[in-house]
């Protein structure tokens, strides 16, 4: 069967910034257009509805990677540039970008650290963290709240778990951001240097790192994967370091741009931020509804292992299907209005944390944050306000701003 290509007409182009800053109705134009449709500029296929991508993300026939079972030639791929391969090394031995079994392997070593118990215990820490942060923002009269709340609260958490010294920390969303890139549809060779030069870098602390570790073993994850690897769980240096780094980036990023992605929401709908101040119980359900409301990871890609079926389309062998969580948490055959804000929203099976074996790992630890600084800004700045136009990242696929300016009082 031809493949039933998304129109020219279409108002889906991730790299026009008007539709970066508002995709909503792009992805309602795709919905209405058909449950696959193949996206000729970046060669994939588009899967816009929630059944869809919530099945997908479970179906066995689709991987984050083909190379466990085909070459880059078998599978009728270009393999990448070999100056590249600092990140794909990198990024190919993370859990993230693994199948079964080396997937399994790891992520089971990997979840011992984010056991509930463990989580739990997490908790003073985390809201204690959030209270300084925003205690600051209010005796300043106000900032960033990305890089004053936003980005400093997960960035500590996941620091303190991995074991990485304070005065390190500094460096690490830089490194992450420049790795981060390399997610976006088509990044510039100018994108992948920088990508190239941050995984070089942190490979080489990392490493350090380890070696550090391997002679005065911590309390920490890093400490606990060398250990376990010591007791016969098969796990090598790549695969720490390459893990290390994938909790650094997916254990931050998201939270990062959920926080300021959720109140310039809310600074927009202030009938529900009026709710929200009047009701701090509707803080977890807060969470879910502006997970969903503004999805900060856009799209998540699959390789095709085996041919797929969808609505009478044959997807395949060696196709990559693009699943649009944006659209998907906006898809109204699941939610009910859901271009409307509504924080007591119940029924929210937003899938922003993915689904399947690679579930987020860290989802429990996100919410804990999340709520954190929320109920830390409601608390200490009720009277929190927006002081200046924020500006969107350029970025589609990560969806972020690139600061968040607020006044206090």
């Amino acid at each position: 069967m031809a493949a039933p290509s998304a129109p020219s007409d279409l108002a889906f182009d991730p790299w026009d910034q008007a539709f970066v800053a508002d995709p909503y109705p792009a992805y309602a134009e795709l919905r209405a257009r058909g449950r696959v449709l193949y996206y000729e500029p970046s060669d994939q296929w588009l899967v816009p509805h929630h059944a869809d991508v919530s099945a997908l993300l479970r179906d066995r026939r689709l991987g984050r990677t083909y190379q466990h079972r085909f070459t880059h030639e078998d599978f009728g791929r270009t393999p990448p540039p070999p100056e590249h391969e600092p990140f794909h090394v990198l990024n190919d031995h993370g859990m993230l970008d693994l199948e079964p079994p080396d997937h399994t392997r790891i992520r089971r070593l990997v979840s011992k650290a984010f056991t509930p118990r463990t989580v739990e215990r997490l908790k003073p820490y985390v809201h204690g963290l959030a209270n300084e942060l925003v205690a600051a923002l209010v005796e300043a009269g106000g900032g960033d709240l990305l890089a004053d709340v936003a980005e400093p609260l997960p960035v500590a958490v996941i620091a303190e778990m991995l074991g990485i010294p304070e005065a390190d920390r500094s460096q690490l969303r830089p490194w992450s951001a420049d790795i981060c890139g390399m997610y976006e549809l088509s990044p510039s060779e100018e994108t992948a240097r920088r990508a190239v030069r941050a995984s070089v870098e942190f490979s080489d602390y990392l490493r350090e790192l380890i070696a550090a570790r391997r002679r005065e073993p911590g309390e920490d994850l890093i400490s606990g994967l060398i250990a376990a690897h010591d007791e016969g769980d098969r796990l090598t240096e790549q695969e720490m370091i390459s893990t290390a780094v994938l909790l650094l980036n997916a254990g931050h990023e998201a939270t990062v741009n959920a926080t300021v992605n959720g109140w310039w929401a809310l600074f927009r709908n202030p009938d529900q931020l009026a709710a929200l101040r009047a009701d701090h119980s509707l803080i977890p359900s807060a969470v879910e509804e502006l997970m969903r409301y503004d999805t900060p990871l856009q799209l998540f890609e699959r390789w095709v292992l085996d041919e797929v079926e969808i609505d009478g389309t044959t997807i395949p062998r060696g196709a990559e299907i693009a699943m649009l969580f944006g659209s998907a948490n906006h898809d109204p055959e699941v939610f009910t209005a859901p271009e409307r804000l509504d924080l007591t929203r119940r029924d929210n099976p937003h899938i922003s944390f993915s689904a399947g074996i690679h579930y987020c790992i860290g989802a429990p630890l996100a919410r804990i944050e999340l709520a954190a600084s929320m109920a830390a800004l409601l608390e200490r700045a009720p009277s929190l306000a927006l002081a200046a136009e924020p500006e969107r990242k350029p970025n589609f696929v990560i969806r972020g701003l690139k600061g968040l300016t607020v006044r206090v009082g």
